[in-house]
């Protein structure tokens, strides 16, 4: 006869649930910037008493909205971005409308990234100037004025 296996108590089945404390330290912000992202409109817990309990949909949503201010998306790009993933409208203009985001701020970013080796290059060139600089007196330059003088005979 073979084993029977245990049954799963129902909790097993449940979704799981997060506590605004459990999203915090797994995505190692404050509580304070969760509620943030809740009044934005890019979260909508539900509540028990006056806790806030958080779906695999909001941790989702709390993922997707930390990797767009990674990209720098703004707040009203990253809501427009990831309530797309809950609505049943067309997809390919939503993507259409997505790629022009990214190709936006891919740009912006390869500006960014043309004005920071510019930057870099002006330092270099300061730097070199004043090693330069440093490096002259050392090599035969005469002694300084207050070496010149005599004693004072007191």
């Amino acid at each position: 006869m073979p084993a029977s296996r245990p049954s799963r108590p129902p909790s097993d089945t449940a979704p799981r649930r997060y506590t605004i404390t459990e999203l915090a330290a797994e995505f190692d912000i404050t509580a304070r910037a969760i509620r943030f992202y809740e009044d934005m409109g890019l979260l909508a817990p539900q509540r028990q008493g006056r806790n806030r309990v958080y779906t695999q949909r909001d941790r989702t949503r709390l993922k997707l909205t930390l990797r767009g201010k990674r990209l720098g998306l703004s707040l009203q790009e990253i809501k427009q971005l990831v309530d797309m993933y809950d609505s049943p409208s067309d997809t390919a203009q939503q993507l259409a409308a997505f790629m022009a985001v990214l190709a936006e701020h891919r740009r912006q970013l390869e500006q960014q990234r043309e004005d920071i080796d510019v930057t870099l290059a002006e330092i270099a060139q300061h730097e070199a100037r004043c090693r330069s600089l440093l490096a002259a007196p050392a090599a035969g330059a005469p002694p300084a004025p207050a070496a010149r003088r005599k004693p004072a005979v007191v």
